[in-house]
């Protein structure tokens, strides 16, 4: 017969040995998925690049005419046999609407989320923030029709030109990346500690010099980090820029004429391609500076993030 110790002392080695056989288990599935998802990125990294070197390693195109060149005829070639395969216009009308609408869009944001957490915390966690998680939400196909229908006719009939242009993608993308900015502005405000909002008010400074000096300055590495998110966002956007910029493979001398961005020119000849000819391995090209250009932008975002650890 097994006395109750022994018994107690049986199950408690069995449960020990389950719990083992647990962890391990859980080790062993976390494992696996970081290992799926590691080849993954790197699967992926390693096939975009591949493809998107052949332009230069198998049709002759040149580096520099690539990055400088202005004329985008990957199906032509100029007189030394290589395709025109000039992609400024594009680059440069990406990292306009990019950098336009993070100007103008950044400010906004940011005073969104002020008011939000230091001002009026009760009304903006009641309305404002259902609102902002509703544009979150928007699918970028609407975004891109109500730039067609309202910001293109406008600018047209304000603006000389036919409305299309980088103007009209600014506007889109600015309102597109206003929720991803303020929402990541208001959680790094409220990690601000509560001590230090106390502290200067108890020194004599007022409300608003809290705020500026020290809500503002505490919470800016998350502020950046905010904006290089909507930064990101926005330089990768394709639809909704696609059906509002024009489309144009030329350097526009003003705002308000057709231009085009890496992701239009992308998406618009996808579909009239043939894997492997020149045309096909231009886009996949771009295509390899859109990754590289996001790698860039998750490479600050680890950097700032940090420096912010580090204060």
């Amino acid at each position: 017969m097994i006395n109750k110790e022994e018994r107690k002392e049986a199950i408690e080695q069995w449960n020990n040995q389950t719990k083992v056989w647990t962890e391990k288990r859980g080790k062993a599935v976390t494992f696996l998925a970081v290992s799926v998802m590691i080849l993954l990125s790197f699967s992926i990294l390693i096939f975009v690049a591949s493809k998107g070197i052949t332009i230069f390693t198998k049709n002759n195109a040149s580096l520099a005419d690539f990055f400088f060149g202005t004329e985008w005829k990957p199906s032509a070639v100029n007189e030394e046999g290589r395709p025109l395969v000039g992609a400024l216009p594009m680059i440069f009308g990406s990292f306009s609407v990019t950098i336009l609408a993070a100007v103008i869009c950044s400010p906004l944001a940011i005073g969104a989320a002020v008011f939000m957490t230091e001002i009026s915390p009760k009304f903006g966690m009641k309305v404002l923030q259902p609102i902002i998680e509703l544009l979150v939400g928007i699918p970028s196909v609407v975004y891109g029709f109500l730039g067609v229908s309202l910001v293109v006719p406008f600018l047209r009939n304000t603006f000389s030109g036919s409305g299309f242009g980088i103007a009209a993608g600014t506007i889109v993308l600015t309102i597109m990346i206003l929720p991803t900015i303020t929402s990541l502005s208001v959680d790094a405000i409220r990690s601000v500690p509560d001590s230090l909002r106390e502290a200067s008010l108890a020194l004599g400074a007022t409300r608003w010099q809290t705020i500026y000096r020290v809500v503002l300055k505490t919470a800016m590495p998350g502020l950046l980090t905010a904006v290089i998110f909507g930064m990101a966002r926005a330089f990768g956007e394709a639809l909704a820029v696609q059906m509002v910029i024009g489309n144009s493979t030329v350097i526009p001398d003003s705002l308000f004429e057709p231009a085009s961005t890496l992701t239009s020119i992308l998406t618009m000849g996808m579909g009239y391609t043939v894997m492997g000819q020149v045309d096909n391995n231009a886009l996949w090209t771009l295509a390899l500076m859109l990754l590289l250009m996001s790698y860039v932008f998750i490479f600050i975002i680890r950097i700032i993030g940090r420096r912010r650890e580090q204060q």
